[in-house]
């Protein structure tokens, strides 16, 4: 898989104020250039969770850009046109995406919802922090892929891989 600008990746969430939000930086900062993060969601918030905005702003993100929006922005003749999209919230997995222009590949990647996590400030906290840890290590393994030696079967087969066997590890540790 090749082309002559940089890919183009999604990340779908159903409020896109939280999970996707943080991918769409994770992936803008790992991609240098070579790949380009979006976030949308199917019934977006309206707001950037602000836990999740203060650990994107620690981390020194560029967070100036950020808005909660719907995926019905990407599905227009003048959106990007999209190589990838993800879903990182098991609701927006389930849900009736919209047909993608260019029918982009596209895999499951589960992360649990940091913003649903009640307790103490340092527990909510350390829920973004952890979403950021499995988003950070899920897009180094994309964004390291081979993908001119791999064809499109193969390419999705190792993005629904890394999916799981994050999902499993994450499974298993807890």
């Amino acid at each position: 898989m090749t082309v002559e600008r940089p890919f183009n990746v999604l990340f779908l969430c159903t409020h896109n104020s939280a999970r996707s939000i943080i991918a769409e930086c994770v992936m803008n900062r790992l991609g240098q250039g070579r790949f380009k993060g979006f976030s949308a969601g199917s019934m977006p918030s309206g707001k950037v969770n602000p836990i999740g905005l203060e650990m994107l702003k620690s981390l020194n993100y560029d967070t100036s850009q950020l808005r909660s929006k719907s995926w019905v922005e990407f599905e227009v003749p003048t959106a990007p046109k999209l190589d990838f999209v993800f879903t990182v919230c098991d609701n927006a997995a389930n849900e009736v995406c919209p047909h993608w222009p260019g029918q982009p590949i596209s895999a499951h990647w589960g992360v649990p919802d940091p913003s649903a996590v009640a307790g103490t400030d340092a527990e909510k906290h350390f829920a973004f922090a952890d979403t950021h840890r499995m988003l950070m290590q899920r897009i180094s393994i994309f964004v390291n892929l081979p993908f001119a030696s791999l064809d499109n079967l193969t390419l999705k087969k190792r993005l629904q891989e890394i999916g799981d066997a994050a999902t499993a590890a994450e499974t298993a540790s807890t």
